[in-house]
């Protein structure tokens, strides 16, 4: 750890103005400034303790701060005593706003990425960002901190050595229930994002397209209100109008036994309706074949048949 306790400078002093602190424990600590290049910061998900001893010295150390939304990040620089310029990136400005990062690394800036809550390029347009730093020769460096996926699966007691991470489900129902029927044979635990809003239907779909695995609902994670609920899918769907809606959620689902593997058979032919009314049926049953753990021959000779019904429902 680079920081130090502040001294306070003689007036003389050339590099008094230009000190860059950040506030600890009541102790206010000096930080350098930060390399050159593109710093990715992970940012507490609710507990501001959560903040690392090397986040909080770069955020002190950059020159601009690209964040989601600057009254979020405001908090946190706040609460640390960090004076910073920030400038926002999120979804709906990225494309306009890329250009200017590039330009301000271009002329030596020190960059800071954060999202406004977690790691930053999970489940937002950072990606985007790293990709054309990178491809411009800058540097790109990471700070790894707090994930609310990794600290729902970690706290679920599921299997860990295995898993996927879908992000958030579709917000319509059937697209949400074929993504799920896609799901359904990866042999691997499920992590998924899902907002108050939808989440008790989200969990009725997955019981009904993925049976009774083994799951648990991760509610506000790290938060005054945290709250995790563990049981079969079933028993969760069931309870799912009990559940309290206000704040963020993780879901994570065990992976399927051996003999669930294979799509049921209503599963399948939703899935290849759905894909049918968009897709050639070379496509579809591609498709079908990689998900559902049947046979191409059996998935072909059905996708012709619904494809039939298809057309003869259509004239």
């Amino acid at each position: 750890m680079r920081a130090r306790p502040q001294s306070t400078p003689a007036p003389t002093d050339p590099s008094a103005a230009e000190a860059r602190t950040f506030t600890l424990a009541g102790h206010v600590l000096v930080a350098p400034k930060a390399a050159a290049g593109l710093h990715l910061v992970a940012t507490p998900i609710g507990n501001l303790g959560d903040i690392t001893l090397r986040a909080l010295e770069t955020l002190a150390g950059v020159d601009i701060i690209a964040c989601e939304d600057t009254r979020v990040t405001h908090r946190l620089v706040d609460r640390f005593g960090i004076k910073a310029t920030l400038k926002p990136y999120h979804e709906h400005n990225a494309a306009l706003a890329r250009p200017v990062i590039l330009q301000h690394l271009a002329q030596g800036a020190a960059i800071a990425l954060v999202s406004d809550a977690g790691t930053p390029l999970i489940s937002d347009p950072g990606f985007k960002l790293v990709r054309e730093v990178a491809a411009a020769g800058y540097a790109v460096n990471t700070l790894p901190g707090p994930s609310s996926l990794l600290a729902a699966l970690t706290v679920a007691a599921l299997p860990t050595d295995r898993f996927f991470f879908e992000g958030f489900l579709p917000s319509k129902q059937g697209a949400r229930r074929t993504r799920i029927g896609e799901l359904a044979s990866l042999d691997a635990t499920l992590v998924l994002f899902d907002s108050g809003n939808r989440v008790q239907d989200s969990l009725r779909d997955l019981a009904d397209i993925l049976g009774s695995r083994d799951a648990a609902i991760c509610r506000e994670m790290t938060k005054l209100h945290e709250e995790v609920r563990r049981g079969s899918l079933a028993d969760l769907a069931a309870a799912a109008d009990g559940l309290e809606t206000r704040g963020e959620f993780v879901l994570v689902v065990g992976p399927p036994q051996a003999a669930a593997r294979i799509m049921p058979q209503a599963d399948l032919d939703e899935l290849l309706r759905s894909s049918l009314a968009r897709d050639s049926v070379k496509d579809a049953v591609a498709h079908a074949v990689e998900v559902s753990g049947r046979p191409r021959r059996e998935i072909y000779a059905r996708a012709l048949e619904l494809a039939k019904e298809r057309n003869n429902d259509q004239t």
